[in-house]
């Protein structure tokens, strides 16, 4: 009796798998994601004139990022010192 069952469940799975197998083969793949981004990589080789949409901005002079961060330590030691005389 376990023998037969064994064999029936062991047809009927066979059974779904190959006909599983079957559905996946007759039908077209989709394009894969790399695929896409080899397609753009192309284009993008093929047309130099365009300029990436991901290329960040030139930092700015370094004069100006001085300035910069003296202008935010001064702002920070005035709140500092507002906190220090509130607390007194």
């Amino acid at each position: 009796m376990k023998r037969l069952l064994a064999v029936v469940l062991g047809a009927v799975g066979l059974t779904a798998w190959l006909k599983r197998r079957r559905q996946t083969a007759t039908t077209e793949p989709e394009p894969s994601p790399a695929e896409d981004l080899r397609a753009k990589l192309a284009q993008t080789k093929a047309d130099p004139e365009t300029e990436p949409a991901g290329v960040p901005e030139p930092e700015p002079p370094a004069e100006d990022v001085a300035a910069r961060r003296a202008d935010v330590h001064d702002r920070a030691r005035q709140a500092m010192a507002e906190l220090r005389d509130e607390s007194e």
